[in-house]
C-alpha cells in the first residue's frame, strides 16, 4: 500500500542515484496565461524521463540477492530504459518486453543501456501479458510500470521535489498513463499541502482513469493512435485508481491536435523538447481545459523521449493545427503564364509557397484546366484567413485541404 512514508524513504534511496531536475520559470507562457507557469524538468532526467524513480526505488528497496536471476519489464519505452538503467547500475540481468510498434530510438536506447529487449505484440498490453509470463518461467522479479507501491512512491518524489522548490504552488498538473505518477505526487503533496490543486491529463485517445474515475469500475477502453504513446494504456491501474479517485481534484482530456501544437510551442518559446505525454499537461492548460483560478502552475513535463521522425510529422502537424502550413487546392486554367500569375498573387499576399503539385488528372477537373495543390507557409491564423480571402477576391477557385 502506498504511503507518505513509502515516499520519503524512496527520496531517501534516490538521492545520489537520480536527478533533481529543474523547475524552470515560464515567462512567455506566464504572460500568455495570466498567471505563473512554471515547468518541472523530468524530460532532463537521465533516462529523459521519470520513470527511472520508479524503477530504480523498486530495485534498491529489494535486498540484492532476491535479483539474481535479473528483473523482466513491459514497457512502451521509458519504463524500459528505467528498469535497464538500474539494472546495469546494480550488475544484474533484465529482459525488456516492448510493442512491436516502439520508435526504434526507444528500442535501441534501451539495448544501450544493458537490457535484452523482445519485440513481442501490437500494443503495450500485449507485451505486458508476455513479460509477466516469461518472467513467471524463468525465476526472475517482475517490474510493474505502474501498479505497484514502490513504483509509485519512486515517482512520488518528484511531488516532494515541487514543494521544496516552490512550497507556495498552488496548481500541479500531471501526465495520466496507467496512473502510477500521479497517485504518487498526489499522495506526497496532499499529505502536507492538502491546499493544492492537483489535476491529471490523459488523451482523449486513451482514457482509460478518466473513466474508471467518472465510472467508479475500471474497465478495458479502446486505444485510438496517439503521439502520447507513452500514456496509452488500456486499463487503469488496480491500486492506483482509488488513489486517483480520492485524492486528485480534477481528470481532463485533450485531443491529438492540441498535443501536438504543446511539442510545437515547447520548442519554439519554451526551448524544451519533449515527447507527447509530456506535452499534455501544457495542452490542457492552452486550451483551458483546467477552469477556475489556478495560480503558481506546475507542469510536469514528464519525459523527451521523443523519435526523430515522428517530431517531423508531430512538428508538421502543429503546424498545420496553428495555421502555419495552409494546404490549398486551386483549379487553373491550362494555359501558359497562369501558374506564373497565381505565384506572383500569392507573393502579393505575403504568402511563401513551401511545395506545389501540378495535377492535369484530378478526377473532377475540365479539360483545359489543371488542379494545382500548394502548401503554404503562412505567419499564422489571421494570416492565412487573409490568405484565402485575397484569392478569392482574386476570383480563384479554391479548397482548404
Amino acid at each position: 500500500m502506498l504511503t507518505y512514508g513509502l515516499i520519503q524513504e524512496a527520496a531517501d534511496r534516490l538521492k545520489k542515484r537520480v536527478r533533481h531536475t529543474e523547475l524552470i520559470a515560464s515567462p512567455p507562457f506566464s504572460e500568455q496565461l495570466g498567471h505563473p507557469v512554471l515547468f518541472k524538468c523530468e524530460n532532463l532526467q537521465k533516462t529523459g524521463a521519470f520513470k527511472l524513480r520508479g524503477a530504480m526505488n523498486f530495485m534498491t528497496a529489494h535486498p540484492r540477492g532476491s535479483l539474481a536471476q535479473g528483473v523482466t519489464a513491459a514497457s512502451a519505452g521509458n519504463h524500459a530504459q528505467g528498469v535497464a538503467f538500474g539494472a546495469d547500475l546494480l550488475g544484474i540481468p533484465a529482459r525488456i518486453f516492448m510493442p512491436e510498434s516502439t520508435p526504434p530510438q526507444k528500442v535501441q536506447a534501451t539495448r544501450d543501456l544493458g537490457a535484452e529487449v523482445l519485440l513481442t505484440g501490437a500494443n503495450f498490453d500485449e507485451s505486458f501479458a508476455a513479460a509477466q509470463q516469461d518472467s513467471a518461467q524463468h525465476g526472475t522479479v517482475f517490474i510493474h510500470p505502474f501498479d505497484d507501491p514502490l513504483v509509485m512512491a519512486g515517482q512520488g518524489t518528484i511531488g516532494l521535489e515541487i514543494l521544496r522548490q516552490l512550497p507556495e504552488v498552488d496548481t500541479v498538473i500531471v501526465p495520466i498513463g496507467g496512473g502510477g505518477l500521479l497517485a504518487g505526487i498526489v499522495t506526497a503533496i496532499k499529505e502536507t499541502h492538502p491546499q493544492v490543486r492537483v489535476v491529471g491529463v490523459e488523451s482523449a485517445a486513451a482514457p482509460c482513469m478518466y473513466r474508471a474515475v467518472r465510472d467508479n469500475r475500471i474497465s478495458e477502453v479502446p486505444l485510438r493512435s496517439t503521439i502520447a504513446d507513452g500514456i496509452a494504456v488500456k486499463k487503469a491501474g488496480q491500486a492506483t485508481m482509488p488513489i486517483i479517485r480520492r485524492l486528485v481534484d480534477d481528470l481532463v482530456l485533450v485531443e491529438e491536435e492540441e498535443i501536438a501544437l504543446a511539442i510545437v510551442a515547447l520548442l519554439e518559446r519554451g526551448k524544451l523538447l519533449v515527447e507527447g505525454a509530456g506535452a499534455v499537461p501544457l495542452a490542457a492548460l492552452l486550451n483551458h481545459r483546467i477552469k477556475g483560478n489556478l495560480g503558481r502552475t506546475v507542469c510536469l513535463l514528464s519525459g523527451g523521449n521523443i523519435d526523430v521522425r515522428t517530431l517531423a510529422v508531430v512538428v508538421e502537424r502543429g503546424l498545420l493545427a496553428a495555421s502555419r502550413y495552409l494546404k490549398l487546392r486551386i483549379e487553373l486554367a491550362d494555359t501558359p503564364g497562369a501558374l506564373a500569375s497565381l505565384a506572383a498573387d500569392l507573393a502579393a499576399l505575403r504568402a511563401n509557397i513551401h511545395d506545389i503539385t501540378h495535377d492535369r488528372r484530378t478526377r473532377g477537373v475540365m479539360l483545359g484546366s489543371t488542379a494545382v495543390l500548394l502548401l503554404l507557409e503562412t505567419r499564422g491564423r489571421d494570416h492565412a484567413a487573409e490568405i484565402v480571402a485575397g484569392l478569392q477576391r482574386q476570383g480563384y477557385q479554391l479548397a482548404q485541404e
